[in-house]
């Protein structure tokens, strides 16, 4: 729910910013039991690299499923803000081409999982230590549900998409405002309409476009935007806009200077 018509991210960059945001997804293999995969890396052809335990290494052309939940950054009734579901078939990715294809992955996202995916130089793995086999997923289709319904998405404009500017940093900020400064969430919410007052407001996401709210009552959940008057780029930015929807009069945080 939007209090008034805005500019919102688009879904193509609400799917990447989850691709960013979850730490981890559930890889569903046809004729298997789903495993989890500490990898999922959209490539420049459109395919995605995911990691799977190498006991359950998939064979060629299988299809697949992977599914990326994107959490609430607070213990919620209904932490789940969305599901993205990717289907596609999976691939083994040569030996030959998976050190460089971990290194090409390495510049964009160094995540520690690349050290556990089996190559040709790779030691024998104690039995503590889990190793994966890297294989790439060539999409036939994106979907993404949320409180709103679900759409499709297709893999050109998932490609042109760019993650929300303040993704990585989105759950930080999340705990600190509900935590340290209930006062800001309180001068948000009271630019609810009134009906809305009377639950529980929690914050539940920050992005480029706005602020949003989530409203826990006993008649239900409700999910509310509050838009900003433009989107914003970088914190200076986000700071100000957060000031305005206060209803802020000092946009900078400055006191009032007198002549």
């Amino acid at each position: 729910m939007t209090l008034a018509p805005c500019a919102a991210p688009t879904t193509a960059e609400r799917i990447r910013s989850t691709c960013i945001r979850a730490n981890g997804a559930l890889l569903a293999i046809e004729g298997a039991e789903p495993v989890t995969t500490p990898l999922h890396h959209l490539l420049s052809d459109g395919s995605f690299a995911v990691a799977a335990p190498l006991d359950a290494a998939a064979p060629s052309s299988a299809q697949a499923v992977l599914e990326l939940a994107d959490y609430a950054p607070l213990p919620l009734r209904e932490p789940v803000r969305s599901l993205v579901w990717i289907r596609g078939r999976l691939q083994q990715v040569p030996a030959a081409a998976v050190p460089a294809m971990l290194d090409l992955i390495a510049t964009e996202d160094p995540n520690p999982a690349l050290l556990q995916v089996h190559t040709a130089a790779s030691s024998p793995p104690a039995d503590d230590d889990p190793r994966y086999a890297l294989l790439r997923l060539e999409i036939e289709s994106v979907v993404v549900t949320d409180s709103t319904g679900a759409e499709s998405v297709g893999v050109t404009a998932l490609l042109a998409a760019q993650p929300d500017p303040f993704c990585a940093l989105e759950s930080c900020w999340i705990r600190h405002l509900d935590s340290a400064h209930r006062d800001v969430v309180a001068r948000l919410a009271s630019r609810l309409p009134a009906p809305l007052r009377r639950g529980d407001v929690r914050p539940l996401g920050i992005d480029r476009y706005g602020v949003r709210l989530r409203i826990e009552s006993a008649d239900g959940d409700r999910d509310v935007r509050l838009p900003f008057r433009k989107p914003v780029d970088d914190v200076v930015g986000l700071s100000q806009a957060i000031r305005v929807l206060m209803g802020c009069p000092f946009v900078n945080g400055l006191r009032a200077r007198r002549d």
